[in-house]
């Protein structure tokens, strides 16, 4: 038997999918462009936006006969068990290549935002406390045990990560970002997708673009960034992750940004993204976002209006399932309302991408690997997410050296975050997604809590506890009991923070927005209390935000923040108040003084700062960047000099330090480099983040660390819409923090002003070697 032209791998790609798509009816090409949500239904609970409203069920059997896009997460939907849920998909998969002229199966696709979103899959931590290690490697390590549990069970496309910069700590999604400083966002994202892309998985950038800066701080508010911040925060994080990641596939974002969606938006999607950037992959809607072009967005009157707009702005595909791009769209093709050729360009992508993943070829079989072996939380993947956990939590304050604590001391343990698992996970977490609507069926994988794991921590101290509040409701009828707890104890641990949820039904998560930054419920008045007994509190947040924590400046021992930590992260944790853990974590996102007034990140120009022109103080109570440790580190022997270093518009400058541990145990070190521009064209943050290196030592070693910088790195947007390097001064600055300032550069940038182009330079280059 002769192999179809398409199926045979020997031949380019393009030439396989050329042939296809010209013996491929109208109906088989637009089947390509859609996905279909096997478990979710019009009356079901909703794990999507609107997804009641928006959910229509279809005769499976009938889709199929045309082919099909993509299956929408057939793992992420429900609770089912992973082998089960491999032949599962499976057979779905041998049933659509039976029922199609081609044999084409399906794309699975699923969310991988903390972890492949699947009962009895590991739990890691969420992408904000990625951003507080400081550490892209471990994260691209995470990302490729990601992508094998993904593969393993079938799964060809991950929804992640999230590039979203915070620009307003209290929208609800904060807790997916992975900071507040497009640098850290883009470095840290682009290792997450080289790990995810190396295991064959599709990565996915998430949201294209201007989410996180909704009006107000509200889930898919409008946008209204102007265009440099769009251009300057917004836009650098998805160009790393795709030129330095290599990031298949892009979803754009719910919002309008001045007024136009960026589902209907040809110059975000196809002009910048394809035609500047050089992207070749697929753009998928984000779910439902084609159909909110017509019901949220009104710039449609129809369904296929809809598709028209889509489709031609460069949505490729149209996810969860088919809406507009089904029955709507043909008939618009029919009447000549849309023109085929769009179809074409849709259907030719996705094809490709297919085509890539060997999904095309003669011999490509459904079944991954025996079922048997499937494990998604496994001993090794259990060891990782610990170590990203421990690398994660952060030390703001320890004044008096309490922490670490005694191991035979008696410890009062309060707080409504202490003795529930879920504190530990972020809305995307499965347990939090999906089985909160099923109540009856067990967590499926082992989540300590923070109480129980510091009594494991600590098997000789007296550990009691009392819950004292709710999360997020006003009854303080418990602190009596948590003051009687304390009033026994030499120290108390106060546990605080967020229960994640989705829409409304927790304080952190997606559609989870705060009026402000106060603690959720009686949880700043159980504090206080406890404060008022005189017993020294530690203070534990786990938290999908930064809180404003002023209210208790100067009255706590200590103060350790842990963001959604993930199922590992009560030993974590609990390693860190013991001694066994030396905190390195560091902020990725400042925390503010007061509830109100604070910026809403510290990439401030002047007038975001402190000024005599009004009464509201912003300055944050702790730095972007800050974090402490349970030893002690000297920067020594820097190469700066006194007089600034002369270097042209395209020139290049090494700036270098000796990094020694002083202290009597191992910890580690982040070392910053920032940015400031004394005078330029356009107002400028007054320092951003451009560099960074995590530095591990054992005590009294030492090594030197050099931060390569090019001046493509102090580009921006000026006046007329051009990336351009200006002559002029510059600083470059070595801290320990955005406001710990170690060592300064000057530098004085000589020649003409240069124009950039999409090829710029994107990361500062980074050098590390031992000390003797």
């Amino acid at each position: 038997m002769t192999t179809a032209p398409w199926r045979d791998p020997a031949l380019p790609a393009a030439a396989r999918v050329d042939v296809l798509l010209s013996r491929m009816t109208l109906e088989e090409k637009t089947a390509q462009l859609y996905g279909v949500w096997v478990g979710a239904t019009s009356d079901g609970d909703e794990v999507a936006p609107l997804q009641r409203e928006m959910t229509a069920d279809h005769d499976w059997d009938e889709l199929i006969t045309h082919g099909l896009g993509q299956l929408t997460r057939p793992f992420g939907t429900a609770p089912v068990a992973p082998a089960l849920g491999a032949q599962a998909l499976a057979r779905a998969q041998r049933r659509i290549i039976e029922a199609g002229r081609f044999g084409i199966p399906a794309i699975a696709h699923e969310e991988c935002l903390a972890g492949f979103t699947a009962w009895q899959a590991t739990a890691y931590p969420v992408p904000l406390a990625w951003g507080a290690t400081f550490d892209p490697v471990l994260v691209e390590e995470m990302a490729r045990r990601i992508g094998h549990d993904l593969r393993s069970v079938g799964v060809h496309q991950g929804l992640a990560p999230v590039l979203d910069v915070v620009r307003d700590p209290r929208w609800g999604r904060v807790e997916e970002t992975i900071g507040e400083d497009p640098y850290l966002v883009g470095t840290v994202a682009a290792a997450y997708v080289r790990g995810l892309e190396s295991t064959g998985i599709i990565a996915t950038l998430k949201h294209f673009a201007g989410y996180a800066s909704s009006a107000g701080a509200r889930n898919l508010a409008p946008v209204r960034a102007g265009v440099r911040e769009f251009a300057d925060v917004t836009l650098p994080p998805f160009e790393l992750a795709l030129r330095d990641g290599g990031a298949r596939s892009v979803m754009a974002a719910y919002t309008d940004t001045d007024g136009v969606p960026a589902s209907a938006d040809p110059g975000l999607l196809t002009e910048l993204l394809r035609e500047q950037w050089g992207f070749t992959g697929t753009v998928v809607a984000d779910y439902f976002g084609i159909g909110f072009l017509q019901t949220l967005h009104r710039v449609a009157g129809t369904e296929a209006e809809a598709a028209h707009a889509a489709l031609a702005a460069g949505i490729d595909v149209e996810l969860p399932t088919l809406q507009c791009y089904g029955k709507p769209l043909l008939e618009a093709v029919r009447t000549g309302a849309v023109p085929e050729s769009l179809i074409d360009r849709a259907a030719r992508r996705v094809l490709l991408q297919k085509c890539e993943l060997g999904l095309l070829d003669e011999d490509w079989e459904p079944e991954p690997e025996p079922t048997g072996r499937i494990n998604l939380d496994s001993a090794a993947n259990r060891a990782l997410a610990r170590r990203l956990a421990e690398e994660s939590v952060v030390l703001l304050d320890n004044p008096d050296g309490l922490l670490p604590l005694a191991p035979d001391t008696r410890i009062a343990v309060v707080g409504p975050r202490a003795a529930d698992a879920l504190a530990m996970l972020g809305c995307y977490s499965f347990p939090s997604h999906v089985l909160t609507h099923h109540p009856e069926v067990p967590t499926g994988i082992d989540i300590p809590t923070l109480l129980d794991s510091l009594r494991a921590e600590l098997p000789d101290a007296k550990v009691t506890f009392a819950e004292g509040c709710g999360v997020s409701d006003p009854d303080t009828s418990g602190f009596e009991e948590a003051v009687a707890r304390t009033a026994e104890a030499d120290v108390c641990v106060a546990v605080l923070g967020d229960r994640a949820g989705l829409f409304g039904r927790g304080t952190s998560g997606e559609g989870c927005d705060a009026t402000d930054l106060r603690l959720p419920g009686a949880q700043a008045e159980l504090l206080d209390t406890l404060v008022a007994t005189g017993v020294p509190v530690v203070l534990v947040l786990l938290t999908g935000r930064p809180y404003a924590l002023g209210r208790w400046d100067g009255r706590l021992a200590a103060v350790v923040q842990a963001f959604f930590p993930g199922e590992e992260g009560g030993p974590a944790v609990a390693g860190v108040l013991s001694g066994r853990v030396n905190p390195s974590g560091r902020l990725p996102v400042s925390v503010p003084r007061v509830p109100g007034g604070q910026p809403w990140t510290y990439l401030q120009p002047p007038l975001g700062l402190r000024v005599e022109v009004s009464n509201l103080d912003p300055t944050p109570l702790y730095p972007f960047g800050h974090g402490r440790s349970y030893t002690h580190f000297a920067w020594e022997d820097f190469t700066g000099g006194a007089e600034p270093s002369e270097i042209g518009t395209d020139g290049s400058y090494d700036i270098s330090l000796t990094v020694r541990n002083t202290g009597d145990r191992a910890g580690a070190e982040v070392v910053q480099l920032y940015l400031h521009d004394p005078v330029a064209s356009v107002t400028r943050p007054d320092v951003r983040l451009i560099g960074y290196q995590r530095v591990e030592l054992a005590p009294g070693e030492a090594s030197r660390v050099t931060f390569r910088f090019h001046t493509d790195l102090s580009a921006f947007t000026d006046r007329s819409g051009r990336r351009v390097v200006e002559p002029g001064a510059l600083e470059l600055r070595l801290a320990a923090s955005s406001a710990d300032v170690r060592h300064t550069a000057r530098l004085r940038l000589t020649g003409p002003l240069r124009e950039l182009g999409p090829d710029r330079r994107l990361r500062c280059g980074t050098e590390v070697s031992g000390v003797v």
